[in-house]
């Protein structure tokens, strides 16, 4: 049961009130914005709620269960708020956001009604949607490791323990030309042959992207320079000239990690883990039983 504020309670109990909700937008690096549906700015809890973006939310069912429920929240994109690039770029990404209903004469009087993650975005034209997602979402989420004959870790983590900031692993390049939103040309990465950049990831040091990470599909040599194929398109171009740090990727073979990064000792998968085909094995005098895995 929620305990309200007495101010609020008293105020609630009326005939007749002045409420609003209001939303405190936490984002990943620490900036926080305030954003309310009522026609002027609100001021409590050490935020400054904006009423210039007009919002607007959806209604939303809350169960006694651990079942994730979702709302929205729709607004017009501001310079001086959320702007277009802002969404597309990530920014918001994770951002934690704290929904509060609040009675607008006094803005003292409030209480925190939950707690949730922005989730799916969807824009047209200056208006977006957002989707606030319960914490219950997290419990979506896959925990825990997962065997196989590849490797599980990411590559330079603490479980890797590869140091990959040196060359030859990370190498700082120079944007030549964006062919379109998944191939980049980039200089500055001579020396290393064609594939050593497959499966790396691509950091931007500036312009537009700066901070952005982008995995990497397909690496090739060109005489203009390295051919980077993206996963996945960026949601901007970038610009000629841009910085960028280029890392090496790994396939999560264990002839890769011992080959490439010589780093087998801490290799986090298990190339000797059986296949689905091991109970149908048999003893012959023609099969070396070394351990091998049966199916490469």
């Amino acid at each position: 049961m929620r305990n309200l504020p007495n101010g609020l309670a008293a105020h609630l109990a009326q005939t007749s009130t002045t409420t609003c909700h209001a939303w405190r937008l936490t984002r990943t690096d620490g900036q926080v914005l305030g954003f309310t549906e009522h026609d002027h700015d609100l001021a409590f809890d050490g935020t400054v709620f904006s009423a210039a973006t007009g919002f607007r939310a959806s209604e939303v069912e809350s169960g006694l269960g651990l079942e994730a429920d979702a709302a929205n929240v729709a607004g017009a994109f501001s310079d001086a708020a959320i702007s277009t690039d802002d969404l597309a770029l990530g920014h918001y990404d994770g951002a934690r956001v704290e929904i509060f209903l609040v009675n607008w004469q006094r803005p003292g009087d409030h209480v925190l009604l939950s707690t949730r993650q922005l989730g799916e975005v969807r824009s047209a034209g200056q208006a977006f949607t957002v989707e606030l997602r319960s914490l219950a979402a997290q419990l979506d989420q896959p925990q825990g490791r997962l065997y196989g004959r590849r490797c599980d870790a990411d590559l330079g983590d603490a479980r890797c323990t590869k140091n990959i900031s040196p060359a030859p692993y990370r190498l700082t390049g120079s944007l030549v030309e964006a062919v379109d939103e998944m191939t980049l040309i980039v200089s500055g990465l001579s020396g290393r042959p064609a594939g050593w950049f497959s499966d790396g990831r691509i950091r931007f040091a500036t312009g537009l992207l700066a901070g952005l990470q982008a995995d990497i599909s397909h690496h090739t040599v060109e005489p203009g320079g390295a051919r980077l194929a993206l996963w996945a398109p960026l949601a901007r171009l970038p610009q000629p000239g841009d910085q960028l740090d280029v890392s090496a990727g790994c396939d999560k073979a264990f002839e890769t990690c011992s080959a490439k990064f010589a780093n087998g000792l801490n290799f986090q998968g298990f190339p000797y883990l059986p296949g689905s085909d091991f109970a149908y094995g048999y003893a012959d005098a023609d099969t070396v039983h070394d351990g091998r895995p049966i199916v490469p």
